[in-house]
């Protein structure tokens, strides 16, 4: 055994086993570097149609068609994060925005109370002109005759009222808002047409981690192919070498996929922390969870769930119908209260029809004018700290699986393709080092 030892020590090319490890270690450094590449970018697909390749791809396994573009029958890529945008909003929903609070919650922490009061801010103004258009409109002979004074004096009466009005409008939406607000459908729909933003939470807090996970990609490489090298060498000194040309490209796909995975089990895992002779190990992504959940708040907050978009969604969204109807009949009773004991009189010059026309006029009209305030990105700014600290305290409170589960849904299901990716270059690895050096 030790003169088979010393005959492979002194016929070994050093040079070939030496570059074997380097080798490893930059294919390890590339695999990492591409990988990330792969997972972020771009951020829309990119690529052109093949005729007759979707009839091909239809019948092929279900892997296959998790391949960006390969379904419809087009060669090209995109980012496997901003493919999988909709897909990681749901979880996020699901795993932490639902156990972050109901949608009465975040409601509540617009500050439904300063909502009134914006509201009338901006409204008061804006009621003589609404009020004269409609009955212009609807009776203008009418609207002509009436006194100067009495008309200011009806136009005084609502906006005395319109503080109590407005406020049992934004009672009204508080008191139905589970039925009325979709949160889930609201963060999905967001970042399925805004992909970027999810690039941008692993970005923003996680750049740091993710340099480190390209350079570990070449400790990696380096260190698996030590004995690699070792293997290929004790090989190539028997008699059968000449068959086993083929051996390192083998272990140069093994290398590739390791390398992957650990850079993968390197960012995620463990979750929890645990302690090997007192040094602690974590993925370093759930590792800073406290910094995560500042920047996730800030995006949800200032992108996603604002003032200004939940009264789109409110108006214009699935539910926007029964939210207009909702307001039309918390301001049904405007007319009647400007008009006060005038009323019969009114039903007697105008008629019931006409009159309750007018009242519905007014009533949508107010209606289609309350949510206006909500889109005042301004005001929407200043409400959105509330957002921020809600989202801020509850992600930092998830338990790590939970918050690691968000973070990876957007590529869990497609990490075999950064694997297939690091092992086909770990082959090509393979290839090149026996073009440049020979089988030994």
């Amino acid at each position: 055994m030790l003169h088979w030892l010393n005959e492979w020590f002194h016929h070994i090319n050093w040079v070939q086993m030496a570059t074997i490890p380097v080798f490893t270690g930059v294919i390890g450094w590339l695999i990492n570097w591409s990988g990330l590449w792969m997972l972020f970018s771009p951020v829309h697909f990119h690529g052109w149609n093949v005729p007759g390749l979707k009839a091909i791809i239809a019948p092929l396994p279900r892997k296959i068609h998790e391949v960006p573009g390969l379904p419809l029958g087009k060669v090209g890529w995109q980012g496997i994060v901003p493919a999988r945008a909709a897909k990681m909003g749901s979880i996020a929903v699901d795993k932490a925005i639902a156990k972050l609070g109901t949608p009465a919650e975040f409601f509540q922490q617009l500050e439904p109370d300063k909502i009134a009061e914006h509201i009338v801010t901006i409204f008061e103004p804006q009621l003589p002109v609404i009020v004269d258009q409609i009955m212009q409109e609807e009776h203008p002979r009418l609207w002509n005759d009436i006194p100067a004074p009495l008309k200011a004096a009806m136009i005084d009466r609502v906006q005395g009222q319109l503080p109590s009005i407005v406020g049992r409008v934004t009672d009204q939406i508080g008191e139905n808002i589970d039925e009325l607000l979709d949160p889930k459908l609201m963060v999905i729909d967001h970042f399925r047409d805004h992909p970027e933003l999810v690039v941008r939470i692993f970005r923003d807090f996680g750049a740091k981690e993710l340099r480190l996970m390209v350079v570990f990609g070449f400790i990696f490489g380096f260190l698996l192919g030590i004995p690699v090298a070792i293997i290929d060498s004790l090989v190539h000194e028997t008699s059968w070498k000449s068959q086993l040309v083929w051996l390192l490209p083998c272990m140069g796909i093994v290398v590739g996929w390791i390398t992957n995975l650990l850079g993968m089990w390197l960012i995620f895992d463990p979750a929890e922390p645990r302690y090997f002779l007192g040094i602690k190990i974590q993925g370093l992504f759930p590792r800073r969870q406290s910094e995560a959940a500042e920047v996730y708040a800030d995006l949800i907050a200032a992108e996603v769930i604002t003032l200004e978009r939940i009264g789109d969604f409110l108006m214009e969204g699935p539910h926007g119908d029964a939210t207009k109807r909702l307001l039309g009949v918390a301001l049904a009773p405007v007319v009647d209260q400007a008009i006060g004991f005038y009323r019969p009189a009114a039903w007697a010059i105008m008629g019931k029809d006409r009159y309750a026309r007018i009242s519905a006029s007014v009533a949508q009209e107010a209606a289609d004018r309350t949510l206006v305030p909500f889109r005042d990105a301004e005001f929407s700014q200043k409400q959105a700290g509330n957002i921020q600290r809600l989202v801020a305290q509850r992600t930092r409170e998830l338990p790590p699986a939970d918050f690691v589960d968000m973070m990876r849904s957007a590529i869990k299901e497609d990490e075999w393709m950064l694997y297939a990716h690091g092992a086909i270059m770990g082959l090509a690895g393979g290839f090149l080092h026996l073009a440049l050096f020979g089988i030994g």
